[in-house]
C-alpha cells in the first residue's frame, strides 16, 4: 500500500517521521513523502534542525485517491505550518472523505482540527491540544495511543515520540485491516 506522510517544509519533528516510516516499510508498504513544496523537508529533534529528506510528491500535484492511507508526523511547527496551506487542509480532509485510514501523532492532530474531521471523534495528541480538539467537537483521551473507528476513516492517535512503538503497532494494523 502506498501511504503517504504529509509534511510541511521544515519543522517535523524527525522521529516521529523516521520511525512510522521504518516500520512502514517493513511491514511491506511503500511511505511516499508529501510536502507543501518540492525539494527536501528540514526535519528537527525538538528545536534543533537535524537531517533533511527529499520530497516525492507535493500537495496540489498529488491526490488522497493515489493512497492507501496517511501519516501526520509532528512536532509542534509543522502542522502549525499544514494547517494554514488550504492544499494540505484539503488533502487531509480528502483522506476522511474517500474513507481511508489516517493516523497522527503528538501535534499533527492540529491539522484534523483545522480540516474539521475531529467532530465526534475520540483521539489523543500532545496535551497541550486537548483544548484546540474539544472545541472542534472531538474527545480528547491521555493515552498511549486511541484508535477510532467512528466516521467514515479510522483514525489512529499518540501522544508524543515515547508513544511510538504503540503507535506504529497500531496504525500497521489498522492499516492492514483497511486493505484487506
Amino acid at each position: 500500500m502506498r501511504i503517504a506522510f504529509l509534511m510541511a517544509p521544515e519543522g517535523v519533528e524527525q522521529v516521529e517521521l523516521t520511525e512510522p516510516w521504518q516500520a512502514a516499510k517493513r511491514a511491506g508498504h511503500e511511505p511516499v513523502l508529501v510536502s507543501t513544496d518540492s525539494g527536501k523537508i528540514q526535519a528537527f529533534n525538538h528545536l534543533d534542525k537535524a537531517d533533511t529528506f527529499p520530497v516525492d510528491e507535493v500537495v496540489g500535484e498529488t491526490s488522497a485517491g493515489s493512497f492507501g492511507a496517511l501519516v501526520l508526523p509532528g512536532g509542534v511547527a509543522n502542522p502549525d505550518f499544514l494547517r494554514t496551506d488550504e492544499k494540505a487542509v484539503a488533502f487531509v480532509k480528502d483522506f476522511f472523505a474517500e474513507g481511508r485510514p489516517v493516523a497522527a501523532i503528538c501535534h499533527a492532530p492540529w491539522t484534523l482540527v483545522e480540516a474539521d474531521v475531529v467532530r465526534g471523534r475520540v483521539l489523543t495528541s500532545w496535551p497541550s491540544l486537548r483544548t484546540d480538539i474539544r472545541n472542534a467537537g472531538g474527545t480528547w483521551v491521555d493515552e498511549r495511543v486511541k484508535i477510532c473507528e467512528q466516521g467514515s476513516s479510522p483514525l489512529v492517535t499518540s501522544r508524543n515520540p515515547d508513544d511510538l512503538p504503540a503507535f506504529c503497532d497500531a496504525f500497521l494494523h489498522v492499516f492492514a485491516g483497511a486493505a484487506g
